[in-house]
C-alpha cells in the first residue's frame, strides 16, 4: 500500500488522535511540517457536533406509519433510519456491515446463518436488545397473513431461533449466498418485542436519534441519542424531516437555507441550482429505475404483443437527455441494470423502433392502440413530462397514450398496483435477489405487473442459493432475458440520485447509493459545519 493511501486511510478514522497521526505521518518519513498541514486539513472537513439538521424529502404522503411493514417511500424510510437499526446495513462506501450484530456465519451449503449480536445495545427506553425482539420484527413480514411489502424478501426463512442470550439461528427453505444483505431491506427495521409480537407502535427504536414528534404527511423530529451504541454517527444535536412532495419547493428550501438537504433535485432547473454558491449537488450512480408497469392480467396487457409494442415505442436515448437531462443510463425492460454485479451486457439494447411496434400490434390483432398512462409529479423529477414524452413517441407508432396526471397524496394507495398501467420507479436493492424476490416472482406481494411464470420463479430461487458463479451467472441472464422479452415493465432507464445540500453541510467522503440520501442515513451520517 503506498504512503498516501495508509495516511488518508488513518486521517478517516474518526478514532485517530493528532499525536497517533503525527507519529506515524513521521515514521512513514513525513516531515513534522507537513503532517501537521495535513492534519489541519482533515480536521477542517471532520464531522463538527451540534446544531438542528433539516431534510426536506420528496416522497411521502398522510398515508405514512411507523409500521416499517408498510414503508414504501424515502420519507419513511430516513425517518425509520434515524431511529431505529437493522440487523445489517450498507455503509456509506457501499459495503455491507453489521449493526445490530457483529458478525455471521454460513454453513457449508448457505442454508443456516448463525449471528451473533453486538453487546451493549440498548433501546431508547433503557432494555437490552434480545434476540427475541429480532425475531419478533422478522416475523411481522412472514407468513400467509403478511401484507409486508418485504413478504417476498423473507420468504425464505424457514425458522428463526434464539441461540442463547446473543445468539440468532437462521434456517433457511434454500441455499442463499446473499443472505446477510437481504436484512438491510428498509421495511426490516427492528422493534422491540411485547409479548412476543413485534411493538412498533411504540416509537422506540435503537438508533442513533429518538423519535420527539411524529405527523404522517407532515414531520418527523428526532434528538440524539446520547446512549447510542454507533458512537461514530449523529453529529446533529436534532433533526427535523419534511415531507415536501413540491420540487419547487424543496428546492427553494436549500437555495434560502431554510433546509439543509433534500433529495430528488428538480433535473430541469439543475444548471440553475448550479450556479448558487450556497448549495453542493451531490451526484451518486446507483441501481434506481423508473418503470411504467402494466398489469399483465388485464387486457390489453395480457397480450404479450402489446407489451412489447409499447417496449419499442420508447426512445430511451431521448427519455435519458430530456428526462433526466443525462444523469443515468439506459434502461433495457429489466430491474438488472449496469451497477448490479450479474448484469448480462450482452443482452442487446433494446432500441426505439415504430415500425416493430406496429409489427406486434398487429399480430395482437390491432392497427391502433389507446390506454390510459397514470403519472405523478412527485414520483421523480418530471414524471408527469416522462408520461408525456412517451406520449409523443407513442403516437408515431399509432399508439394513443391518454397521460393522467395525479395527485401526489395516495399515490401508492390509489394508483399504484391498482390502475392497470402508471409510472413508478423502484429505489436501490443491493442485490439481484432484492428486487427480483420484491417484484418479480408470482407470489411476491409487490409483483405490480401480475407476470406469473413458473420458469421465471424456478430461476429466481434456485439462482438466490447457487454458490457456482459461472452457473450464477448463466440463470440470472436468462432471467434478465424472461423479463425484457415477456414481461410487463416498461423499463427506460437507470437514474442517478441526484440531491442537494447547503455548503454548509458537511457528508462522508462517500455518499452511499442503497436508497436516496446517503442509503436513507442521511441524519445520523451528515453534519452542519
Amino acid at each position: 500500500m503506498e504512503r498516501h493511501d495508509i495516511l488518508n486511510r488513518v486521517l478517516r478514522d474518526r478514532h485517530t488522535t493528532r499525536r497517533e497521526f503525527l507519529a506515524g505521518a513521521t515514521a512513514l518519513g513525513l516531515s513534522a511540517a507537513a503532517s501537521s498541514a495535513l492534519w489541519s486539513k482533515a480536521a477542517e472537513a471532520a464531522p463538527k457536533k451540534g446544531g438542528h439538521l433539516k431534510i426536506g424529502i420528496g416522497g411521502g404522503a398522510t398515508s405514512d406509519s411507523l409500521d416499517p411493514a408498510t414503508f414504501d417511500a424515502t420519507f419513511m424510510i430516513t425517518t425509520g433510519n434515524s431511529f431505529r437499526n437493522n440487523v445489517t446495513e450498507i455503509g456509506p462506501d457501499n459495503a455491507l456491515q453489521g449493526a445490530l450484530v457483529e458478525s455471521w456465519e454460513p454453513s457449508d451449503d448457505a442454508k443456516t446463518w448463525v449471528f451473533k449480536l453486538r453487546k451493549g445495545v440498548e433501546w431508547h427506553n433503557g432494555k437490552s436488545l434480545e434476540p427475541e425482539d429480532i425475531i419478533a420484527s422478522l416475523n411481522l413480514h412472514r407468513g400467509e397473513g403478511s401484507k409486508s411489502g418485504a413478504k417476498g424478501v423473507v420468504a425464505g426463512i424457514e425458522d428463526i431461533k434464539a441461540e442463547g442470550k446473543d445468539g440468532l439461528v437462521f434456517t433457511l427453505k434454500d441455499s442463499d449466498a446473499d443472505f446477510p444483505y437481504i436484512l438491510t431491506d428498509y421495511h426490516l427495521n427492528i422493534v422491540p418485542a411485547k409479548d412476543g409480537k413485534a411493538d412498533w407502535q411504540a416509537g422506540v427504536g435503537t438508533g442513533a436519534y429518538t423519535l420527539e414528534k411524529f405527523e404522517p404527511g407532515v414531520r418527523a423530529e428526532v434528538k440524539l441519542n446520547p446512549n447510542r451504541w454507533q458512537q461514530d454517527v449523529g453529529f446533529a444535536d436534532s433533526a427535523e424531516i419534511l415531507l415536501i412532495n413540491d420540487p419547487n419547493a424543496r428546492q427553494n428550501g436549500v437555495i434560502t437555507g431554510a433546509l439543509h438537504g433534500i433529495n430528488r433535485v428538480d433535473l430541469k432547473t439543475i444548471n440553475m441550482l448550479k450556479k448558487q454558491s450556497s448549495v453542493r449537488i451531490l451526484d451518486v450512480p446507483g441501481r434506481l429505475h423508473h418503470v411504467f408497469p402494466m398489469n399483465t392480467e388485464v387486457a390489453p396487457f395480457d397480450n404479450n404483443d402489446v407489451r412489447l409494442a409499447l417496449k419499442y415505442a420508447i426512445d430511451r436515448e431521448e427519455y435519458l437527455q430530456k428526462i433526466l437531462k443525462g444523469y443515468g443510463t439506459l434502461g433495457n425492460d429489466s430491474p438488472i441494470g449496469p451497477p448490479f454485479r450479474f448484469h448480462a451486457s450482452d443482452i442487446p439494447q433494446r432500441v426505439y423502433d415504430p415500425d416493430k411496434a406496429k409489427h406486434h400490434l398487429k399480430k395482437a390483432g390491432m392497427e391502433t392502440l389507446k390506454v390510459n398512462l397514470s403519472s405523478a409529479d412527485f414520483l421523480f423529477s418530471g414524471a408527469v413530462d416522462a408520461a408525456v414524452l412517451y406520449q409523443s413517441h407513442a403516437a408515431r407508432a399509432g399508439i394513443e397514450i391518454n397521460v393522467e396526471r395525479e395527485p401526489g397524496d395516495g399515490y401508492f394507495s390509489q394508483i399504484w398496483m391498482v390502475k392497470p398501467w402508471y409510472t413508478s420507479y423502484w429505489g436501490t436493492r443491493a442485490t439481484e435477489d432484492m428486487i427480483l424476490s420484491i417484484a418479480y416472482l408470482s407470489t411476491a406481494s409487490w409483483n405490480e405487473t401480475r407476470y406469473k411464470n413458473k420458469k421465471l420463479d424456478k430461476l429466481i430461487i434456485e439462482a438466490r442459493g447457487e454458490l457456482d458463479e459461472q452457473k450464477r451467472t448463466e440463470m440470472y441472464r436468462e432471467v434478465q432475458l424472461i423479463i425484457r422479452d415477456e414481461g410487463g415493465v416498461v423499463v427506460p432507464a437507470f437514474a442517478n440520485m441526484v440531491m442537494a445540500v447547503g455548503a454548509n453541510v458537511g457528508t462522508g467522503e462517500s455518499i452511499g447509493a442503497s436508497w436516496d440520501l446517503d442509503g436513507g442515513h442521511c441524519v445520523k451520517r451528515w453534519w452542519l459545519a
